[in-house]
């Protein structure tokens, strides 16, 4: 009896400094690393997550007291033996509570990570429409530029601008520059 609520005791332990070592530890890298306005409302999730993991350590600590206390009162007194009974039975109630509250927790983290991998998912989506809308921009920028650079770009690729050779149209140029010159005269 006593050895299975040892083997107890030392495996919630070895859940609470994993719960910390691991899982909480990780949790809180990562949402240092996310944008400022999800890693305030993630740290202040952790900063909870923490709180409930301290007070299930101090629960055990002082259960896991309690306990080899009451082990070395067994073996001084066996007549208590019935008293020591109902003790244990009132920390394995106490223990249970205890490893549920554990359990909260972990449900707890595993619906914050969630939620951060959906966060982080929907932050890459959203950076690749941004890259997408930029180089929309900017090939649409560029085409505005040539067509501003080479305003007759058709002409000089046919050699024909609106149905007319290069002749033609020099030619109507030159026309319209005498006109004007003779217009001045005047």
């Amino acid at each position: 009896m006593r050895k299975q609520k040892r083997q107890k005791f030392s495996e919630i332990k070895a859940g609470l400094d994993d719960a910390e070592s691991l899982v909480i530890r990780k949790m809180d890298l990562e949402a240092r690393s996310l944008q400022p306005n999800v890693k305030a409302v993630l740290l202040a999730k952790l900063r909870e997550y923490k709180s409930d993991l301290n007070n299930l350590k101090s629960e055990h600590k002082r259960l896991a007291s309690a306990n080899s206390n009451q082990a070395a009162r067994d073996d001084l007194l066996e007549s208590g033996m019935a008293d020591a009974m109902s003790v244990s039975d009132n920390q394995r109630g106490r223990l249970m509570m205890s490893t549920e509250r554990l359990n909260e927790s972990s449900d707890r983290i595993k619906e914050s990570r969630r939620t951060m991998r959906e966060t982080e998912e929907l932050g890459v989506s959203i950076l690749q429409d941004l890259h997408q809308q930029r180089q929309s921009l900017l090939h649409a920028n560029d085409t505005v530029f040539l067509l501003l650079k080479v305003p007759y770009r058709h002409h000089l690729l046919t050699g024909k601008f609106e149905g007319k050779d290069e002749k033609e149209v020099n030619e109507e140029r030159r026309k319209k520059e005498q006109v004007k010159e003779i217009k001045m005269l005047f």
